[in-house]
């Protein structure tokens, strides 16, 4: 995903630009939300012969990848600029197989951006833990991903 593609953009334009990015429309991946203050998106994923698996269901790329530049995204437009923002380690447990149409709701909530702040604010590097949900519309939970995000203050050069 190219920076000019989501570097200065609204919360809104970049919603509508990753809807039409390749990589999820192919997928029928659809960001539903990004919100303005960027601390949170809801994303959705259409069950459709192009992402189902030998079974039927949910692929698990598909799955992995729904969510795959949310944190990142929220986090490093809540710091700005002055802050590297990188996703580290992934990991997914898949619980149910995905018969249907599945949802996942990323939550960067402000208490998190001023702690994850606080603790790079002296340039130290903070590995954090993250996990999202991935349910059906009934509530049936089909994976959980964990993300482990990197964020360091970048140096200044004076």
């Amino acid at each position: 995903m190219p920076d000019a593609f989501t570097r200065g953009l609204s919360a809104d334009q970049l919603r509508r630009n990753l809807n039409a990015w390749p990589t999820f429309a192919a997928q029928a991946i659809d960001v539903v939300e990004i919100a303005a203050d960027w601390s949170r998106a809801v994303v959705r994923l259409d069950l459709t012969p192009q992402n189902a698996n030998y079974f039927g269901t949910a692929f698990g790329g598909s799955l992995f990848s729904m969510i795959d530049p949310f944190l990142v995204i929220l986090l490093a437009n809540q710091l700005g600029e002055d802050y590297a923002v990188w996703d580290k380690v992934v990991e997914i447990d898949f619980v149910r197989p995905g018969t249907g149409p599945v949802t996942a709701v990323v939550d960067v909530p402000a208490d998190v951006t001023a702690e994850v702040r606080a603790a790079t604010d002296d340039g130290s590097k903070l590995l954090r833990w993250f996990e999202v949900p991935l349910t059906m519309d009934d509530g049936t939970l089909v994976a959980v991903q964990k993300r482990q995000i990197y964020v360091r203050r970048r140096r200044t050069t004076d």
